[in-house]
């Protein structure tokens, strides 16, 4: 039975109305003149919103919040904002280590431009962006005009990636879905995840950080997955079971030192069933020891260690050919009667708890199995089935409160969420966005909706999450780590196109301060990138106001059902500025 509202009731939501508006429509039009696709070419939909609706239209509105939050006068807020200021010119690099912190904003080089789209991308990066023109002494890198040049002939493949690709795809099941998810260990440029997205593979890279020749920078210049990190003395920041691949080509990785530790780890990450790709010393070292200036007597006994070590481990060696070997992780430990009695066990009660954990010379156990064909873990489906099958930890009840039910109706409201934000962003899926992040991913719902060639989604579950997801995420056949959101993350400034967090501040809001956080958010946002926050509002308006001291655009919306519902969405898009205290508009590049 309708009821009859407050008198003032009516008029609050028509002043509400026009403030919307009013406010969509001053935001797109800086979306439109901020958000460049790259080299000075616009973007239509500030034109289309502006022609659409009257930007004059303003109201002296007292805004009030739906929630009791008891927003002030904008004007008091202002007043009280703290401006962080650029930070020397000499940060433009800055990368924290030992959780040491700037409270400035990280400048970009002079002339920075937006990357090209993939897949011009992954053979085009801006000189700019990424400095170190010492690359043009690579063979594999062309200097032309004001870009960097990627051939597919790099050191690791001196034939081609793609010939590469295509002698892997001989012995491992690729582009049928059956492989979905890799690991490249001292990765180089992440050419072969560059490469393997033909094959609908997606690739987490990795690589020590590197002030001669920043490979992680350059990676993601490329629109090819990435971060800073190596095989050292820390267990590596993936649940167990993630990937259906692992490869090193000439990453100089000790395999069989330190009891053979390493591979230990990689056995870890590897599905049961995953294949382990080693190419390069000491593989075809007959052929090669001249070549690689190393003892032909010092190269067999390496190789005969890592053959020894796999055995071990349970992984069966399906080829060899040339400089590449392939072993495959058995797929159950029925298979693996002499590692269970001549190996180690780890005996560690949750074999994901593994942040800030070293390595260790043991093994990871396999889950039970009924029989000797069944899958350790569960089997997944090829992809992109798998990305809305019921992952087998929420099937086996290993997840705990997380139902079949639970995963497809939280599957079916990221579709709506992301179709509000489409609503408001209308350029999300155009390709504009190739490198995305999910700084709070759940169910890893959100990077779903998204799937896409155009993009990628780097999908962090934070360490002090209610849930362990991750593996959960793998297992739909996305890629992501876990991360703390206290510190910095193990990447290159400006490294991402679209930043995703939904509930991070309610998460951490007694942990550490916001200013950190969304500092670091803008260190690894590229100029003209785009923000998108959901949470409490209580916590977005804390938000709003640190962010509106540090040169970003923004605009608080109302959830998709409507004001009443107390979350609300803060879209932002970070302005163009570059170091030496320049401004420019990007029009003016």
């Amino acid at each position: 039975m309708a009821t009859k509202g407050n008198p003032g009731d009516n008029r609050t939501r028509r002043s509400f109305s026009v403030f919307v508006i009013f406010g969509l429509c001053c935001f797109f039009y800086l979306l439109g003149a901020w958000q460049r696709s790259g080299f000075g070419k616009g973007d239509s939909i500030a034109h289309e919103i502006t022609n659409k609706a009257d930007c004059s239209v303003i109201s002296n509105l007292n805004i009030k919040t739906h929630h009791g939050v008891g927003v002030k006068d904008s004007n008091d807020l202002r007043s009280k904002t703290k401006v962080f200021p650029p930070c020397d010119d000499r940060f433009i690099d800055y990368t924290p280590s030992d959780n040491e912190k700037l409270e400035c904003l990280v400048p970009a080089p002079r002339g920075y431009v937006t990357p090209f789209s993939w897949p011009q991308s992954r053979d085009f990066v801006p000189a700019v962006n990424v400095g170190y023109k010492n690359l043009t002494t690579e063979s594999w890198v062309q200097f032309e005009g004001n870009v960097f040049r990627f051939s597919d002939k790099v050191q690791q493949f001196p034939h081609g990636v793609d010939a590469y690709v295509d002698q892997l795809a001989s012995v491992i099941p690729m582009g049928n879905g059956v492989v979905r998810t890799a690991l490249d260990t001292g990765c180089g440029v992440a050419s072969l995840g560059a490469y393997l997205f033909k094959k609908n593979i997606i690739t987490m890279s990795f690589s020590p950080k590197d002030s001669h020749e920043p490979q992680i920078r350059i990676s993601l210049e490329r629109g090819v997955p990435a971060f800073i990190g190596d095989l050292d003395t820390i267990k590596l920041p993936f649940p167990s079971r993630s990937f259906d691949m692992a490869h090193c080509s000439k990453c100089s990785i000790p395999w069989t030192q330190n009891d053979g530790k390493y591979m230990m780890e990689v056995d870890r990450v590897l599905r049961p069933g995953g294949y382990w790709v080693l190419s390069g010393p000491p593989i075809n070292w007959k052929a090669k020891y001249k070549t690689w200036q190393r003892s032909k007597e010092e190269l067999e006994d390496e190789q005969k260690k890592i053959e020894e070590i796999a055995k071990l481990i349970c992984w069966e060696k399906k080829h060899e050919k040339g400089d590449v070997a392939v072993w495959r992780k058995r797929v159950n430990k029925d298979y693996c009667q002499e590692r269970e009695s001549r190996v180690t066990i780890c005996q560690s009660s949750n074999v994901d708890d593994i942040w800030y954990k070293e390595m260790e010379a043991c093994v990871t156990p396999y889950p039970k199995t009924s029989n000797q064909d069944e899958v350790a873990g569960g089997e997944l489906s090829p992809f992109p089935q798998r990305l809305n099958d019921v992952p087998p930890r929420i099937s086996s009840g290993s997840l705990h409160g997380v139902s079949s039910e639970s995963f497809k109706e939280d599957t079916k409201l990221w579709i709506k969420h992301l179709n509000g934000y489409k609503r408001v962003n209308k350029i999300i899926s155009t390709g504009r966005y190739r490198n995305i992040m999910d700084m709070n991913a759940g169910l890893g719902s959100f990077a779903a909706a998204l799937e896409s060639p155009k993009s990628w989604v780097m999908n962090v579950v934070p360490t002090i999450a209610d849930k362990d997801t991750l593996g959960v995420i793998y297992e739909r056949g996305l890629i992501g780590m876990y991360h703390d959101w206290c510190e910095a993350f193990s990447t290159y400034p400006r490294s991402y196109d679209l930043i995703h967090a939904n509930g991070l501040f309610t998460l951490y809001k007694d942990k550490c301060g916001y200013e950190d956080i969304l500092l670091e958010m803008d260190r690894i946002l590229r100029p003209e990138g785009t923000v998108i926050i959901r949470d409490q509002e209580i916590e977005l308006i804390k938000v709003k106001k640190i962010v509106s001291g540090m040169r970003w655009n923004t605009k608080m919306v109302d959830h998709e059902d409507g004001p009443l519902v107390p979350e609300k969405i803060l879209f932002v898009v970070k302005q163009y500025w570059v170091a030496a205290g320049e401004n420019n508009s990007p029009s003016s590049r």
